[in-house]
């Protein structure tokens, strides 16, 4: 026998495996005791292999984190209520975990959190949401690759999944083993997206219908961006100045600039005017006369608390971090992006240039905290890597797909609705956030190639609060309402909820 049929031979590695954990709960309400299963593990993600024109079986591609709340049928077998309602959770980012709104909003556990004038010191902690809207709906929490714990699998790229298709599948494709798995695909579907998880959440829409035939009772946007030519500040494009007006306006409101007035009424004001005097000064450009550009000056720096003789030095144009720093500068103060009710102290008074947000510590901390908490010592999901809340491993990302124009889902979305004329769509708005105003997104809506009863079907609504609004307790427990309105409504098993926008 040769040396070589000696040696041993080389095994393939074998293929990772899921690893949920299953973990028993009650949860008392007002209205009684919710008994509810928590399963959170990581799911593979596989893809099929063709070699020579023959199957060769699937490949694991990616490990993805998952969470879910399914409310315990007792007289079922698999525990669950396959006509109740689901929903497909997950935040942005790129680079966020699904912690913001498990935590934070929808989860049968909430953080207990900062807010700008309720302050909450280390090491915080997790109570239980009484408003959770697991009493209404199941609920799975998705973490995109690189998030959370979510990972490719072994000899993966990860920049395979960094980018718009390659997030898109992955997460559509777990949404689309879930419900298989569980025996669900007769339930009343949702998909809720916060800040690029909305973009995300379009995209997914108009896929998941194409790929998979998959239709979705109702899509929740909270804090939307379905077009980034609204809010990107670039050389030429004159849009963002127009959008976040309204938005500066509402922000300069909280820190005092218009005492005594209603915020509705003041932004409703400031949105007439940046999408008319305001609109026609820019476009009209250098042709535009001095008596108009000194009167369109002074009513701009009136609106959104900036000295006149600053705006007309910026040629009427302030972009987001100039208003950050210039609208408190007096007080030596810069205040958040994220959420613009939140201050600090600037550093350098003097500079330039934001720095750190003044909102995102506050926010980040007993979020981070709480998620960690929970997921071990309560859920019984046990792993030594990072749990990545928010992550700049995943950047650079990728807009391959849109070369030579901006990054747009709204189509994605204007196609889910046409072809499901009976999809229905929730906005939550923050009146400050500087992240996604909430202008540029009404734009992109009243602007989505559907017909009027589809516009219909879309219901508006503004909270006082930031990009993560809920982080106010009030705000948190009127959007859950809303939210729950919205989930009946959408499920066929409520009215319309109003709409509240002052625009």
């Amino acid at each position: 026998m040769s040396d070589a049929q000696d040696q041993p031979q080389p095994t393939n590695p074998p293929h990772p495996v899921d690893d949920f954990v299953t973990t028993d709960h009650d949860l008392e309400l007002p209205t009684g005791v919710l008994k509810y299963r928590a399963q959170t593990g990581r799911m593979i993600i596989g893809s099929e292999v063709v070699e020579d024109g023959v199957f060769a079986g699937l490949k694991p591609k990616a490990q993805i984190f998952l969470t879910s709340y399914t409310a315990i049928a007792e007289d079922t077998e698999e525990g669950q209520d396959s006509g109740r309602p689901v929903v497909f959770v997950f935040n942005g980012g790129p680079g966020s975990s699904s912690a913001w709104m498990h935590i934070g909003l929808f989860g049968p556990r909430r953080v207990v959190a900062n807010d700008v004038n309720d302050r909450t010191p280390p090491p915080y902690g997790l109570v239980d949401n009484l408003e959770t809207t697991l009493a209404h709906a199941d609920l799975v929490f998705i973490d995109p690759v690189t998030t959370g714990y979510s990972r490719t699998a072994e000899g993966e790229k990860p920049e395979d999944f960094h980018g718009f298709t390659g997030d898109r599948d992955v997460v559509g494709e777990a949404i689309r083993m879930w419900l298989t798995r569980n025996n669900r695909w007769i339930s009343p579907k949702f998909l809720a997206g916060e800040s690029y998880g909305t973009t995300r959440a379009a995209a997914l829409a108009g896929h998941l219908a194409k790929r998979h035939g998959i239709a979705f009772n109702g899509i929740l946007l909270i804090s939307a961006v379905l077009d980034f030519a609204t809010i990107d500040f670039t050389e030429g494009n004159e849009a963002p100045y127009i959008h976040y007006l309204p938005t500066f306006a509402a922000i300069a409101h909280y820190h005092g600039k218009h005492p005594g007035r209603e915020l509705e009424d003041v932004v409703a004001e400031a949105t007439d005017f940046a999408y008319g005097d305001f609109s026609r000064a820019l476009e009209r450009g250098h042709r535009l006369a001095d008596s108009e550009r000194a009167r369109v000056g002074a009513r701009l720096a009136e609106l959104i608390g900036i000295d006149e003789e600053f705006v007309a030095l910026a040629d009427l144009r302030i972009d987001e971090f100039t208003f950050f720093t210039e609208l408190l500068r007096d007080q030596r103060l810069r205040i958040g992006r994220l959420d613009s009710r939140f201050t600090a102290h600037p550093g350098k008074v003097a500079s330039e240039v934001l720095g750190d947000d003044p909102s995102y510590p506050a926010i980040q901390y007993p979020y981070t905290v709480g998620i960690n908490h929970l997921l071990r010592a309560e859920l019984g999901y046990e792993s030594d890597l990072t749990y990545e809340v928010l992550t700049a491993r995943v950047q650079p990302w990728s807009y391959k797909e849109f070369e030579n124009s901006t990054v747009n889902t709204a189509e994605d979305l204007a196609f889910a609705m046409r072809m499901n004329p009976h999809l229905k769509v929730y906005v939550g708005f923050g009146y400050h956030d500087s992240a996604t105003p909430f202008a540029a997104s009404e734009h992109v809506l009243a602007h989505l190639r559907i017909s009027d009863e589809s516009h219909d079907q879309i219901v508006r609504r503004y909270y006082p609060a930031g990009h993560m609004m809920y982080v106010d307790q009030k705000v948190r427990v009127d959007q859950l309402r809303d939210i729950d309105d919205f989930i009946s409504w959408a499920s066929g098993a409520g009215d319309r909820p109003a709409s509240n926008n002052p625009l």
